[in-house]
Order: structure tokens, then C-alpha cells, then sequence
């Protein structure tokens, strides 16, 4: 079988540079091998997602050159499928339901932090503070019929103990230059919310389902994404699911150091293609000329 490429944008904005660089990196390595290349549109946030955004998607990978297989995956259309992976990490106990609204969870925060520093992920936000496992199964059962809000979360303690040992095979790098085999350590992000009561689903969980689902088998994608695969490999251990490659590129940054955001109106696609800038010239913007 090829090996078989993905981007996998969301369309909650419209796409900039740092989005250039991972689509032609993907382009460009199927290309190179002889692999395939698929487009998959991330639009569980309904609240952000827009058409308008995924139609500019369209445009903007059409005009820098970049062909991908039909039919596009939108992840809004397979919600039954991230349904059933839920259901079998509940089956496996390691799933539960946490009422915390997120004030109340920073004043949780607050509070422990008067003693200390609260551990914080990776991507710098506290883990979760509360006691949700210390509900009764009746006590959950009542607060959902009452229609309180809730996320499902993962219950990491228990399902590190289910996957011991962890690693990926890093073929580009990490932030700090990890590349080879990388031990995962995803206890280092806590209870990982898994879905909310309105969207049965979650980035950490939609992605390593559909890339088992869609066959992908190398994930190229940027360094900010590096250390969230150590979720993502727990999740494909407990659910089952095949092992892809993993090669993290780097990021594009504005002047400032920071990593590009779908605002700034100086790297987006749009604003640059309206200037006059050709797709030869992204191309050398991203580096990759």
C-alpha cells in the first residue's frame, strides 16, 4: 500500500503561512514517494466553524498548487464514529463526567496555586483540578438528567496503567530536537477532556480516529502539535488502532517570535495572494523554495 499523507485544517479562519508550510510539506513528501494525499476538514467546533472559511480552504490549496483525493473527510459527518470510540474507552472504566464550568476550574486553580504552583500541561494550561471521580455513579446519573453541563474526560492514571512503555518514531524533530524513538509521556496533560454533552467528540480523540479510519500512516505536521502525541499514542493503544510515522516540521513565526495565527492578516493567504505574491514566492517564504 502507499504510504498516505494528510492535512487536516480547521475552518474557523482563514489559512496563513504557517498552514502553507504544512500543506506543501505534505504535498511534497507524497509526491516524492509515491503516496497519497488527503484533505480532511476538522469542523467539530460549531460554534467557530464556518462554510465560507472551508470554501477559502479549497481556494487557497487549489492555488498553491496543491491536489488532494476526493471525497473530503468533514469530520461533522462522522460523529457516530468518534461516538463509538468513546464508548469503548467508557466500557474500559477509564472515562468519566466533570461539571466544572472553566471559572470554575480556574478558581479551583486559584485556590491550590495559594500553596504552590498547580502543574500545568505542555501547552501551558493547569491540569484539571477537580474531584468529578469522587461522584457516585448516581450522583453523575442526577446532574446530567438535571442538564447540567459536562465534559467527559479521560481518566489518565487509570489508562497509563492499561499502556505502559510508550513511544513514537520521530523523523523530524521536536522543539527542543527530540527526534527517533521519543517516550511518550502523556501524564503529563492530565485528564484530557475526551467530548463535551453538546460535541461527542474532541480534538485529541476525532484525530486518531480518523487517521486509523483513513489509513494515514504518516503525520506530518507542525512542532507545536509534538508533545500532543503522546495523547495521541495512548489513545491508539487503548482503542486498538495502528501506529503511524510522526515527523513534526517547524514553525512559522512573525516578527515577534510568536507562532502565526489565523488573524494576522499579514501572513494570510488571502491578504498575500490579493498583494500579488505568486505561489512560487510562498514557497520561499515558508522555506521551502
Amino acid at each position: 500500500m502507499p504510504p498516505v499523507f494528510r492535512f487536516a485544517p480547521s475552518p474557523n479562519g482563514f489559512l496563513h503561512l504557517g498552514h502553507a508550510c504544512s500543506a506543501l510539506l505534505n504535498f511534497d513528501c507524497a509526491r516524492k514517494i509515491g503516496g497519497r494525499l488527503l484533505l480532511r476538514i476538522e469542523d467539530i467546533d460549531a460554534t467557530r466553524c464556518r462554510p465560507h472559511y472551508e470554501t477559502a480552504i479549497y481556494e487557497d490549496l487549489a492555488w498553491l498548487g496543491i491536489a488532494w483525493e476526493t471525497p473530503v473527510r468533514r469530520q461533522s459527518e462522522h460523529l457516530a464514529d468518534y461516538r463509538a470510540a468513546l464508548e469503548k474507552l467508557s466500557a474500559l472504566g477509564l472515562v468519566y463526567p466533570a461539571f466544572e464550568s472553566r471559572a470554575e476550574i480556574a478558581t479551583l486553580v486559584a485556590a491550590r496555586e495559594a500553596d504552590g504552583p498547580w502543574p500545568r500541561d505542555p501547552d501551558g494550561a493547569p491540569l484539571y483540578p477537580g474531584e468529578a471521580k469522587l461522584l457516585s455513579a448516581d450522583e453523575r446519573a442526577q446532574l446530567i438528567a438535571s442538564g447540567a453541563p459536562y465534559a467527559l474526560r479521560l481518566d489518565m492514571a487509570a489508562a497509563c496503567r492499561r499502556a505502559t512503555g510508550l513511544s513514537w518514531n520521530e523523523l523530524g524533530a521536536g522543539p527542543d530536537g527530540a527526534r527517533g524513538i521519543v517516550p511518550a509521556q502523556p501524564e503529563a496533560w492530565g485528564d484530557v477532556i475526551l467530548a463535551r454533552k453538546e460535541t461527542p467528540t474532541s480534538y485529541h480523540l476525532s484525530v486518531v480516529v480518523d487517521d486509523a479510519l483513513q489509513g494515514v500512516s504518516e503525520i506530518v505536521r507542525g512542532q507545536d502539535l509534538f508533545y500532543a502525541t503522546a495523547v495521541h499514542r495512548l489513545l491508539q493503544v487503548l482503542l486498538g488502532l495502528p501506529e503511524p510515522a510522526y515527523r513534526h516540521h517547524r514553525l512559522i513565526r512573525d516578527e515577534a517570535g510568536r507562532k502565526l495565527s489565523k488573524s494576522s492578516r499579514s501572513t494570510g493567504l488571502r491578504e498575500l495572494r490579493a498583494a500579488g505574491v505568486t505561489p512560487a514566492a510562498i514557497r520561499l517564504l515558508v522555506g521551502l523554495g
